[in-house]
């Protein structure tokens, strides 16, 4: 059986498509394009969520859990798929993700049980993680050194063109189409990526390692050793964590509470994903300047304006103070995010796969369990209480910050200590 399937693994690789050489740039400009798919997936249909909410006769909570699931289940498939990907490539899982990606979305638009659309999003989550760290991880295949560097920090700046568009759009079809039309979007958004893969794309991996479940636990235990590197990862699902909570208690504070359109809770939305993206693309232009000196100023910002926010919106609120707050404090989330997460990607590139399926996976886990264990302790129903969220999320940051500062001075006291980048350079 073993030899059997040997023979066949042989057998898929030498049948697998190359990347040609003279593909190698449009191929680049593929895996950027495609990495906000799991952005897409998860703030597109944000305005539809009262609507979805009211059509499927169930609570705020119920449909605020669709975005969870998809969430552990990306989380946890990129920690399962960085392996395989090492061992079996990239392409072929790529493509296999994108058409679970087409097919799950399909099916949630032609559906009106919630549970049927749990089963979906748990499939699309895993298909979401089989395109991103395989999309990822040919950034790792054919780049090195600064450029690595400098294409890691602009995953989330990519990344944050999702929240910009996607809730922006899915206020538009909310209004004109309702809210399966999304998920039509969703697959008609994986299937142009499809055809463009199997026109322009290829096998990017050069030379695979054996699947082994023991070596690649070993090698994630390494990995989460190193106290700079898991604390990063909370660091980052806390600092997503605060978009993450805005994007399930906005609609209903904005459509409920507030009494506007979907539509507006979209345009909100790009305002959101503006601010994340301004963030992100600050942080890459200080990317070389000290990390843990960046991270205590942004934290610090932070605090101030959570607190103020808490302090306004206490007897008054409008759309206009939680736009005013949510700008400034998502603009400084993604300059955080975008700094931290370049980290922890190139903490351990020389793992490829495993690595950015682990930095990618352990965040992502870390942000569905905080922001939805946020949203089902704390009852959102006004501005104020988002203001107690944001403020609780930002604590645990600067705790973690101020921790991992005193731990990385003992570990590089430590001649046997793994070599790793210290937070405060």
């Amino acid at each position: 059986m073993k030899s059997a399937l040997i023979l066949r693994r042989k057998s898929i690789e030498r049948n697998m498509k190359a990347l040609k050489e003279s593909n190698q740039g449009i191929g680049t400009l593929l895996a950027f394009a495609i990495i906000p798919i799991s952005g897409f997936a998860l703030d597109v249909y944000i305005p539809s969520l009262p609507d979805m909410a009211a059509k499927l006769h169930t609570d705020q909570s119920s449909v605020q859990l669709t975005l969870s699931i998809f969430l552990i289940t990306y989380g946890l498939g990129q920690l399962l798929i960085g392996g395989i990907l090492d061992s079996y490539g990239r392409y072929l899982p790529n493509l296999v993700g994108l058409a679970g990606f087409i097919v799950t979305s399909i099916v949630i638009a032609n559906t009106g049980s919630l549970y049927v659309i749990y089963a979906m999003r748990a499939l699309q989550g895993i298909a979401a993680a089989i395109v991103i760290v395989s999309k990822r991880a040919f950034f790792f295949d054919l780049y090195t050194g600064e450029k690595l560097k400098s294409f890691a920090s602009l995953f989330s700046v990519i990344w944050a063109s999702a929240p910009i568009i996607a809730p922006f759009l899915g206020g538009y079809l909310q209004t004109h189409f309702g809210w399966q039309s999304n998920f039509y979007f969703l697959a008609l958004f994986g299937l142009v990526f499809f055809i463009l893969e199997l026109i322009f794309s290829g096998e990017t991996l050069k030379v695979r390692s054996s699947f082994n479940y023991k070596t690649i636990g070993k090698t994630y235990w390494s990995m989460l050793r190193a106290s700079d590197f898991t604390a990063g990862l909370l660091i980052l699902g806390l600092s997503y964590g605060m978009l993450m909570v805005y994007n399930m208690a906005s609609p209903f504070i904005i459509e409920t509470l507030l009494h506007y359109p979907p539509t507006v809770t979209g345009n909100c939305s790009l305002l959101s994903g503006l601010a994340v993206l301004a963030g992100g693309t600050i942080s890459k232009i200080f990317i070389s300047r000290p990390l843990f000196k960046k991270m205590l100023l942004s934290i610090g910002l932070q605090i101030i304006v959570a607190i103020t926010l808490m302090v306004v919106t206490f007897r008054t609120q409008s759309l206009y103070t939680l736009m005013a707050y949510v700008i400034l404090l998502h603009s400084l989330a993604g300059f955080i995010f975008n700094g931290m997460l370049a980290y922890c990607m190139t903490r351990f590139s020389h793992h490829g796969g495993l690595a950015n399926g682990l930095a990618g996976g352990g965040y992502i886990i870390f942000t569905s369990a905080l922001s939805y264990g946020v949203v089902s302790s704390i009852t959102i129903s006004s501005q104020f209480w988002l203001g107690v969220a944001y403020s609780v999320l930002i604590a645990g940051v600067l705790i973690l910050v101020l921790r991992v500062k005193w731990r990385d001075k003992a570990e590089v006291a430590n001649p046997k200590a793994e070599p790793a980048m210290v937070l405060s350079e």
